[in-house]
Order: structure tokens, then sequence, then C-alpha cells
């Protein structure tokens, strides 16, 4: 019996066949929220799932996708970033992602983010990112999701 995806989960998986990508997006029966048991459910090493994490540089929204591994050092990111980053409030999160925390996608928000890429991410053939709703993922590689965020690669840490 198949279930259907939920819909921010479903317009996720629309801007990544729009952007190129394969769009399936799989539904875990483990919980996924963090990246640790995102990488328990999946068989594969923390460092290979992304994160998606807003913040505000200089009080503009962006999007860090972050590997398992990592936090993001907010004075060095900033520094490359030529800003002041800060964590953006949860509210801001559903605000300009338009999916809850603990299932944020690179994709699929009400309007494009700047968003950038953690190079660590390119140490893994194959990642692993939130689907847009808890328990949600999807499959991509670094090149890959470079492309379909349109987002630059930078150190983070």
């Amino acid at each position: 019996m198949s279930r259907s995806l939920p819909t921010v989960a479903s317009r996720v998986s629309d801007t990544l066949i729009a952007r190129g990508h394969h769009g399936v997006i799989v539904t875990q029966t483990q919980p996924t929220s963090t990246a640790a048991e995102a990488a328990q459910a999946l068989g594969v090493e923390v460092g290979a799932i992304t994160k998606s994490l807003l913040f505000l540089l200089d009080d503009e929204p962006v999007l860090l996708l972050v590997s398992g591994a990592h936090q993001v050092d907010l004075e060095r990111t900033g520094e490359r970033l030529q800003g002041t980053l800060t964590p953006a409030p949860a509210r801001m999160v559903r605000k300009f992602t338009g999916q809850p925390i603990g299932g944020v996608a690179p994709v699929g928000h009400p309007a494009n983010l700047s968003t950038y890429v953690d190079n660590a991410l390119s140490r893994h053939r194959e990642l692993w990112a939130a689907g847009g709703h808890p328990n949600t993922v999807f499959r991509t590689s670094f090149s890959e999701l470079v492309r379909i965020t349109a987002g630059l690669a930078i150190d983070v840490d």
C-alpha cells in the first residue's frame, strides 16, 4: 500500500523535478529530524546528511546546507560571507521555507533563498537531505545539490 507524500514534500519533489533531479522522496519509518537519526535510518555516515539551516546575514535570510558532521562557525562563516551571521528564529524558518524545522529541504521554498553549500559535503559520493517534512529524505550528490539550489560552495567551519 503506498502512502502519498505530505503536501509540502510534494512541493519539494515538484521543485526537484523542475530542476532536473529525479524527484524521488522517501518517507522513513524511523525519525529523521536530526542528522544523527537520518544517518542511522539510512545506514550512512552522519557527514553525508545535509542539514538545511536558515540564518540571517545582516538581517537577510540565507540557507546554509551543512554536513551533518559540522557545526557552523558563525564568526568565520559570516566573515566569508562579508556580514554578520546569526541563527534565524524558529518562526522565521517556517515563514521563509514554508517547511517545519526537522524537515527543511534545500529547495521548495515560497521564494528562492541565497544558498551556501558546505564544502565538506563534497567528501561523500552520495548525500541525503530532508524532503520538506519530518521523516522525508531524498538522495543527491554534491554537484547536483549545488546545481539544483544555485548554491555557492563555501567552508562553514
